[in-house]
């Protein structure tokens, strides 16, 4: 008995699919919307076959096509986050495959996820919730869960109720659910954004779960923050009666490690997982001597080392939007074929919530 809703016939014909592959790693040219050969039905290697309705647009996809984060095959599809609906199960009657079945809505972190269909490991999938459309549930993936272990894992024992942490870019992406996130926790936040992000400070304030708020010029012909344009360490010991951030999340990188590193209190955190302006060179461990101070380079695979620990920040995440707890905002929805805008978009500072492909 077939475990797929795909036809035999459809299957004989040998079925290609609509894709973003990268053959050589580079700028947007290197992105290539064409044919590829589709996922097989049936896989022996416990996965699923999930028949795309949008793939999440994330900065470590932009590292994948440029080469920063090196993918081992090549080519390769591009994209790690996506959802849509169950279409082909293993065929293994033994198995209960996790009791998924065929037809389910369901999102996931794994890789090629810029394609119509992807071949999923079944402990990579996450059940969206009846009452939750398939972009928030997608939008909840790669930077809701980043946010979650960021803001209740990482400084945990380290940053406690009441403190003051800084969080970057808080006007849109990861940024963005990260000081959320942080009020939940019970912390003080101070956020960055660019100008061109606010049209309300007291309004932006609330929408971004910020305590307080430092607007930065625009990057001159952009629509990104320059980092360079207020004094963010004068800024952030005036907030802090000259005592610093205890948690320091940063995912913009090169442009703001040093920043990050003035703005430590003592025995604080620096948390750099991001680089939206570059890696973070090496510096000298004796620069964290004066605060005694922590840092730490994570990633979220480490944090959704389990499935049981995968679907527990989900469930609170899921949660919390529904709840009305987190202000969720899709920003745009590009089709798979403006990958290259999409990405342009995204580089250039433009998103003000999640990017979506449409497939």
């Amino acid at each position: 008995t077939t475990r797929s809703i795909i036809t035999a016939e459809f299957l004989r014909q040998g079925r290609m699919m609509k894709a973003v592959v990268v053959e050589a790693t580079g700028g947007v040219e290197v992105l290539q919307y064409k044919d590829h050969e589709a996922p097989p039905q049936f896989s022996p290697q416990n996965k699923a076959l999930v028949k795309n309705e949008y793939a999440g647009l994330n900065f470590i996809d932009t590292y994948h096509r440029s080469g920063l984060y090196p993918r081992e095959l090549s080519p390769f599809i591009l994209g790690q986050e996506g959802g849509g609906v169950i279409e082909g199960l293993p065929n293994d009657v033994d198995s209960d495959h996790l009791g998924f079945k065929v037809g389910d809505r369901v999102v996931y972190g794994a890789f090629g996820s810029y394609a119509e269909y992807t071949s999923v490991p079944l402990d990579k999938l996450v059940p969206v919730p009846d009452d939750m459309d398939m972009k928030t549930a997608i939008a909840c993936m790669t930077q809701g869960l980043t946010a979650h272990y960021l803001s209740s894992s990482v400084g945990a024992g380290i940053a406690k109720e009441g403190d003051w942490v800084l969080v970057y870019g808080v006007g849109s992406g990861t940024g963005q659910w990260t000081s959320q996130m942080c009020k939940l926790q019970g912390y003080k936040v101070i956020g960055t954004t660019s100008k061109g992000k606010v049209s309300d400070i007291n309004n932006a304030k609330s929408a971004f779960g910020c305590d307080e708020l430092i607007i930065l010029e625009n990057a001159t012909g952009k629509s990104y923050a320059d980092y360079t344009s207020v004094d963010i360490s004068s800024k952030v010991m005036d907030i802090t009666d000259g005592k610093g951030c205890k948690l320091i999340i940063d995912g913009i990188g090169k442009d703001t490690y040093e920043v990050s590193l003035q703005c430590l209190a003592k025995r604080g955190l620096f948390v750099s997982f991001g680089n939206a302006s570059g890696a973070v060179p090496a510096f000298p461990v004796l620069r964290l001597l004066p605060q005694s101070a922590y840092m730490t380079r994570p990633k979220l695979n480490d944090y959704v080392a389990t499935r049981e620990e995968l679907l527990e920040r989900a469930k609170d995440v899921f949660t919390w939007v529904k709840e009305g707890k987190l202000n969720i905002v899709i920003d745009r929805v590009f089709e798979l074929e403006q990958v290259r805008a999409a990405h342009e978009y995204l580089e250039n500072g433009g998103a003000k919530g999640k990017v979506l492909l449409k497939l």
